[in-house]
């Protein structure tokens, strides 16, 4: 068994003229700019895919709530002044989405859309981020997180979000943030180190 090495816990640099020239695309998106809407979009939808199905979306709820975070961005964004990076906006309104869904989907009975649940669940595995091999699924390890932990880590140490501004998407504390952050890497290793000696026993079997 090949087991992934998790990234290196650090707040992780920033690509700045990349998300200045997302913030500047979104900024001329508000005047109705055709070509800086489809920019912008095109720039953050990975993004916001992989935000939301790491908080646990199957791959149809993943597409609808991409789908939802970028319809309620562009009727917002008469309101985005530019005063944080327009990829923490956007993923701030991902994380409502993702919240008022679960919400809405609580209040109804769940109904499988689907008899093939292990190939549904299969495709929700992302297997092409960088440090993890494809025997070991990402979004297996991340299942086993409280859901606060999982998106910090997400957040974080995936999508490359500074503390602070994980924290302004998460809505709490930059502490909070860091605190859960090396609380799921704990949980993880754990997960990985307990994972890999099973495997070992089993083959020594």
């Amino acid at each position: 068994m090949i087991t992934p090495a998790l990234p290196p816990s650090r707040e992780q640099p920033r690509n700045n003229s990349k998300d200045e020239s997302i913030t500047a695309w979104a900024l001329a998106a508000r005047s109705g700019d055709p070509d800086a809407v489809d920019l912008f979009v095109r720039a953050l939808h990975r993004d916001v895919r992989h935000y939301v199905t790491y908080l646990g979306a199957d791959p149809q709820s993943a597409d609808d709530l991409t789908q939802d975070t970028f319809l309620r961005a562009l009727g917002s964004l008469h309101r985005f002044e530019g005063r944080s990076s327009a990829r923490t906006w956007l993923l701030s309104i991902a994380h409502r989405a993702v919240v008022d869904s679960i919400r809405y989907n609580s209040c109804r009975p769940r109904l499988s859309d689907t008899d093939d649940w292990e190939s549904a669940a299969e495709r929700t595995q992302p297997r092409d981020l960088p440090g993890f091999d494809d025997g070991v699924a990402l979004s297996e390890l991340l299942d086993t997180l409280p859901d606060d932990r999982r998106e910090a880590f997400v957040l974080t140490q995936l999508l490359g979000l500074p503390y602070a501004e994980a924290a302004h998407v998460s809505d709490c504390p930059i502490g909070t943030v860091r605190s859960r952050v090396a609380r799921a890497r704990t949980s993880l290793i754990a997960w990985l180190h307990e994972a890999e000696h099973s495997a070992l026993v089993a083959a020594a079997a």
